[in-house]
């Protein structure tokens, strides 16, 4: 088939490229022409694994292509993909302005057939305002072309997107028209050939679904650290509770670690969105409340505990942090517990060396050169007073633990993801402190 993946972000490019992969044609499309440049020249905009073979082999086959003309994607494909950023506006709402002007270029350019497809994540009756958008264009243009509107959602966990994408829990489609319906099934048929479904459902379903999914995982992990924050009170071990609830079948083990909070630019965007539209439909959502509330709390979880320790005193101390992207296997820093750390040790006038595989360059957007950015994982611990694990990446599961030691001042670990057990630090000579751990 011919697809045009309009937007070329983290769910663009991975949607886009995934169905290349799969024998489709694909043009991606992007207002921006450095990116585009870049892309054409083997250059990724975001780290994924995987993602920067695909998308070569994907180039040098000539399934995939780059292009900035918006009119020729839509003149040459049959299926056109919006995937363009959602971003929240200031009342927590998500901004539609780029997805509904994708629809007007749509509208203005498309000279016959064509089914537009929701990728983005958009709020219920976003594709219905879709559909108005571009039947506006055509009346102004005095054209009676057909075209479908679709909505399509992703679910796509940044850092494992790829086999995500190719292995789907399930694949999720709203559409109005039968035939439109066993088209987009064809499409996804090579992705589900280990009996996973697609579900076909309307329009508006298929976006709550979204929203429904991300608010359900978001509230297993604000739940969590609640539950952790109480075990500390009680002198209670979380991983062992972890077990001891994550063996009932009727939860499950998925989306229970306690940790310093959830970030991405999926979850708390999501959560707001759902909660203005419970808002502009007069029904409080209550449980989404203390979901972000318990989020925004935790996120300061990790401050606090340098602050009881230290007597709250931290001005002209060193400290080392282990962890910048909001989860391992990224580079993507939206609404990452590092950032809410890192911004409260530097207002209480404490110095600050952070340390990531992948995030520096987005962690320099953020803080400039108010941080030291380290290169290597140990480059961050010499003098330092104490170490601060905010991200699980693997490299920090398995380190030269005598090392640390030596390296840092006082032989201290704040670890906000509990990747070592309490009572071995404890006989390596550490003072070691998780989330909701007994010590």
């Amino acid at each position: 088939m011919k697809i045009a993946m309009i937007g070329t972000g983290y769910v663009g490019l991975v949607t886009g490229t995934c169905f290349a992969e799969s024998g489709n044609d694909v043009i991606c499309v992007d207002t921006n022409e450095k990116k585009i440049n870049d892309l054409k020249n083997g250059i990724i905009p975001i780290y994924e694994p995987g993602l920067d073979g695909l998308v070569k082999r994907n180039v040098e086959e000539e399934r995939l292509s780059f292009t900035t003309n918006l009119e020729e994607a839509v003149k040459k494909c049959l299926l056109l993909f919006i995937a363009v950023g959602t971003p929240p506006g200031e009342d927590g709402s998500a901004d539609l302005q780029h997805v509904l002007n994708v629809a007007r270029g749509i509208g203005r350019t498309m000279s016959e057939y064509r089914i537009v497809v929701d990728k983005s994540t958009v709020p219920v009756g976003t594709g219905a305002r879709v559909k108005a958008v571009i039947q506006e264009e055509l009346d102004r243009r005095g054209e009676n072309i057909p075209f479908d509107v679709v909505s399509n959602p992703e679910f796509l966990k940044e850092g494992n997107a790829i086999d995500d994408f190719m292995k789907p829990d399930r694949v999720v489609i709203g559409c109005d028209d039968v035939r439109t319906g066993e088209l987009m099934k064809e499409l996804y048929g090579p992705f589900v050939r280990t009996g996973k479904p697609i579900l076909i459902m309307d329009l508006a379903s298929a976006e709550m679904t979204k929203y429904a999914a991300n608010a359900m995982l978001a509230t297993r992990i604000s739940f969590m650290n609640d539950i952790a924050n109480l075990c500390e009170k009680l002198g209670v071990d979380i991983s062992q509770v972890r077990q001891g609830i994550g063996s009932d079948s009727r939860i499950g083990y998925p989306f229970i670690f306690p940790g310093a909070g959830y970030g991405g630019s999926c979850f708390p965007k999501d959560v707001q969105a759902l909660l203005k539209m419970g808002e502009q439909n007069g029904y409080q959502l209550e449980i989404l409340e203390a979901v972000e509330a318990v989020n925004a709390r935790q996120k300061k979880v990790l401050f606090n505990k340098l602050k009881a320790r230290f007597g709250g005193d931290l001005k002209n101390m060193t400290v080392a942090v282990w962890g910048l992207a909001f989860k391992p296997n990224t580079d993507d820093m939206r609404e990452a517990p590092s950032i809410v750390l890192i911004e409260n040790l530097l207002a209480v006038g404490a110095k600050v060396r952070a340390y990531d595989p992948e995030a520096a360059k987005e962690a320099h957007k953020i803080f400039g050169d108010r941080i030291v950015y380290g290169k290597k994982v140990y480059d961050v611990l010499d003098g330092a007073d104490v170490l601060v694990i905010v991200t699980e990446w693997n490299e920090f599961r398995r380190p030269d633990l005598e090392k640390v030691k030596n390296l840092l001042k006082n032989p201290i670990i704040f670890d906000g993801r509990n990747l070592f057990e309490p009572k071995k630090m404890a006989q390596l000579g550490f003072e070691y402190e998780g989330i909701g751990r007994k010590q």
